[in-house]
């Protein structure tokens, strides 16, 4: 049976990391507040993969699946998660989620983003995506390629 994609909680040193796999349409909680105590026991009750840079948290008893987050910058986060826990490209899922609260986003007709989105996208934009977590409005501009060439970047390169 497939467990379906991985999912994650991400310590506070690691907020990029964990808005680079929302990006990736990975469900990836992170809250900056939370203290190790909160981030052990949200793994251990969610089954999430806890993606961490302290190792005192690894040592904690809840801990059963965890990352070791050995490099400092992004490239290399993503890289050594998506090789540890068999993460891939994929543009179908890529932006399925959103990156500022995590929550799935879903279609949004034009008439819907009327009003929330500049003039201009309402009239060159075909297709929405609204985040009904925090009300924030997507759309495939330019940044979405940019976006996906550096997560392709990001994961392939050196």
């Amino acid at each position: 049976m497939d467990p379906g994609p991985a999912r994650f909680v991400v310590d506070a040193m690691l907020g990029r990391l964990a808005r680079w796999l929302r990006l990736l349409g990975h469900d990836t909680l992170y809250d900056p507040s939370a203290d190790d105590r909160e981030l052990a026991r949200c793994a251990a009750a969610t089954g999430r993969i806890l993606l961490t840079r302290d190792r005192g948290l690894l040592a904690r008893r809840l801990v059963t699946r965890a990352v070791l987050v050995e490099h400092d910058d992004l490239g290399g986060q993503l890289r050594q998660v998506a090789a540890t826990c068999g993460l891939a490209l994929d543009s179908a899922r890529c932006f399925t989620r959103c990156p500022a609260c995590n929550a799935e986003t879903i279609d949004a007709t034009r008439e819907a983003v009327s009003g929330r989105v500049p003039p201009y996208v309402l009239r060159t934009q075909e297709r929405f995506r609204n985040c009904p977590g925090c009300g924030r409005v997507y759309w495939a501009g330019t940044h979405r390629d940019a976006a996906l060439r550096r997560l392709a970047r990001l994961l392939g390169g050196p």
